[in-house]
């Protein structure tokens, strides 16, 4: 009884940790007074001058723009090394596993340097070359969520496809896609996730004239944090939150149907 409650504490104040900030952050979004410390009453002027602010709406727009063409041009890259690498012997496949790795173990900073002094030598600094930036290391995340779907897949049931004269296109789509479409989503949320917040690179890789939202931001904190952040933030976290949802409805249903499948 004394373990279970130890626990449940346990749980509980990890919990606090992880959400406590975000419920602060969500409070301040809606106090009419910029004090951090004191309540000035509910209001929504903080989301009207947001949205009316064409600074932090043109970063916005940078950020969403830079994200989704970042993360749809990964998760196609990322799959097709994916399955590239699937197809290896078992030592060239370990070897391109350690070497996706690399990145992901690789610091930010490093990253973000090395890629800069790559790009000023060939080109010049600007939306282009963030972009590259985003992809090259958005494709490690999508190729490790790949990789252990492709693992579950039967090589021969692709191939007895091919035997009965299906083409290699449909029968991928027909064979293969269906056991690793869940795979290939989780990749490009996380993907979509580490593009969204991420600075280290941008900052570095960014040119003249192009803000995303992490360095508008860290540009904004020499003057004060702004109480439109707040709601900028708030936003942003329900937006995932959101995604969370539709993405566990979706993942219970499918359970669901399999289970019923198997009864019948």
């Amino acid at each position: 009884m004394i373990k279970k409650g130890v626990e449940r504490f346990y749980l509980i104040l990890i919990f606090l940790f992880l959400y406590l900030p975000i419920v602060v952050l969500i409070v301040l979004s809606f106090n009419n007074s910029k004090s951090r410390v004191i309540w000035g009453g509910f209001t929504l002027r903080w989301y009207q001058e947001l949205f009316t602010s064409s600074m932090i709406m043109d970063a916005f727009k940078t950020t969403l723009i830079l994200t989704l063409t970042a993360s749809i041009l990964a998760t196609l890259l990322g799959t097709m090394a994916a399955i590239g690498i699937h197809s290896m012997r078992k030592n060239s496949r370990a070897i391109m596993l350690g070497a996706t790795n690399i990145p992901l173990l690789n610091a930010d900073i490093v990253t973000g340097i090395s890629m800069m002094l790559l790009f000023v030598r060939f080109t010049s600094l600007g939306f282009h070359t963030v972009l590259i930036s985003h992809v090259t290391f958005n494709i490690p995340y999508v190729i490790l969520n790949v990789m252990p779907k492709l693992n579950q897949t039967s090589r021969s049931t692709y191939e007895a496809a091919l035997d009965l004269g299906a083409k290699p296109l449909y029968a991928f789509f027909k064979i293969v896609w269906p056991e690793i479409s869940s795979g290939v989503l989780s990749g490009f949320l996380m993907a979509v996730t580490m593009s969204l917040d991420d600075f280290s690179i941008t900052y570095f890789t960014k040119g003249a004239g192009v803000n995303t939202l992490s360095t508008m931001i860290y540009t904004e904190l020499r003057k004060g944090i702004m109480p439109e952040m707040y709601a900028l933030s708030t936003i942003l976290f329900l937006m995932a939150f959101a995604l969370l949802l539709l993405m566990n409805m979706k993942s219970s249903r499918a359970v669901k149907q399999a289970e019923h499948s198997e009864h019948v």
